[in-house]
């Protein structure tokens, strides 16, 4: 082969190979606009589905919830549709709650009160709500927000009892404010601070201290308190505290045995029968003055009892740890306690209250309060003179 036909074949080569590079540029063209084209018509379904089918959904799925009966309403939402239209009002127009461009303050509201009945995650509200993630929490902690700020006015001012009191429970207590008592709740804490939160029975905990009046709505609740700490020790806080709980000299509250017989705080006789567990089942009627009062006692103090027990049977959020920070755990049992009293206001029928049994066993101011919580000789002479009288009046109704 001469050096003529060498350079032919070269030539015809590089031909060649040119219009395959060429076929393959085409080809490559070809299936990336293909590929282009595919996910424009992937994202036009996606649009699709964002603006016309999940927004119908989010509208009947609200609908479901409080549009049709007060059924279904209150077992999400645990309250009437009435309740739920005035709790909106008064977040939006006293705690600042504000309509958003895609969710509406009673959206927000049915978000938060959803996760505060039944204790559902993230992850299944947003299903629920066919919202993200990032908008369920957004709009949790919104509305936590507002609904602390209404504490000064869902939280009831104590009225003592009067000479006019008919209730039979009540009307030995006059000047009583109410009833208090610590209860746990679990919470969730960093490993190293499990020790400072962990109570008696070895549960991890925080001792919340409330405070209810004879209609069994909260007056004053302090929560943030450690497992660890003793009953005594929150009660002195909240009375020492500059916005805490304040007790009129000549008022008092009834409370049990883990707090000192002293000025505001009536306590029942230690070493005699007391709850009223004790009283059932035909036991003997009471054999002296102390075991009179102490049944009366623990009548009326049973309200306290009965208030916890109404507050974890309707947020199934306290009954058991969540995952927030303990901060805003606390936070949340504070809103529940507000939320609490907002039902006992508007609604005049509670179901849940129904299947609450009548016992229940729980393990800037002005004018002068008292601001010690030690035994005083003076008041347990009071309770004695008390218990007398109570006695005396039994025993001439049953003689």
């Amino acid at each position: 082969m001469d050096l003529a036909q060498r350079d032919e074949i070269v030539v015809a080569l590089n031909a060649t190979i040119v219009q395959i590079v060429k076929e393959l540029l085409v080809l490559i063209y070809v299936y990336q606009s293909q590929l282009n084209a595919n996910c424009s018509h992937a994202r036009a379904i996606k649009r699709s589905y964002h603006m016309s089918t999940r927004l119908p959904d989010q509208i009947r799925h609200m609908r479901r919830l409080f549009k049709i009966g007060d059924t279904a309403c209150v077992e999400n939402l645990r309250m009437n549709r009435d309740a739920f239209s005035r709790l909106c009002y008064l977040l939006e127009y006293s705690g600042g709650l504000t309509d958003k461009r895609f969710v509406t303050v009673p959206e927000q509201v049915a978000i938060f009160l959803s996760v505060l009945a039944h204790h559902k995650k993230n992850r299944v509200v947003k299903f629920d709500f066919i919202r993200s993630g990032r908008t369920v929490s957004i709009y949790f902690n919104n509305v936590l927000a507002a609904l602390l700020k209404l504490h000064s006015v869902l939280l009831v001012a104590p009225k003592p009892i009067d000479d006019n009191c008919t209730d039979s429970r009540w009307k030995w207590f006059k000047g009583c404010l109410g009833a208090l008592n610590d209860t746990y709740m679990k919470v969730r804490v960093p490993t190293s601070e499990k020790g400072r939160y962990r109570t008696r029975k070895g549960d991890i905990a925080v001792n919340v201290l409330g405070v209810c009046d004879k209609s069994m709505k909260f007056i004053y609740v302090l929560t943030g308190w450690e497992g660890s700490a003793v009953d005594s020790r929150v009660l002195r806080d909240a009375v020492n505290r500059p916005n805490g709980l304040k007790v009129p000299i000549g008022n008092y509250y009834l409370c049990d045995n883990r707090y000192t017989n002293g000025d505001g705080f009536l306590t029942p006789y230690r070493g005699v029968r007391y709850h009223l567990k004790e009283w059932e089942d035909g036991a003997s009627s009471p054999q002296n003055p102390e075991e009179l009062f102490n049944l009366r006692h623990s009548s009326s103090r049973n309200v306290i009892e009965r208030t916890f027990g109404l507050l974890e049977a309707r947020w199934g959020i306290l009954r058991s740890s969540s995952y927030y920070p303990i901060k805003v755990q606390n936070r949340i049992i504070m809103a529940c306690c507000l939320l609490h009293n907002f039902i006992r206001n508007e609604m005049t029928v509670d179901p849940i209250e129904i299947e609450i049994p009548e016992i229940i066993e729980l393990v800037g101011d002005s004018g002068e309060f008292i601001s010690t919580i030690d035994t005083n000789p003076i008041w347990s002479n009071w309770r004695d003179e008390l218990a007398s009288r109570m006695y005396n009046d039994w025993c001439g109704h049953h003689s």
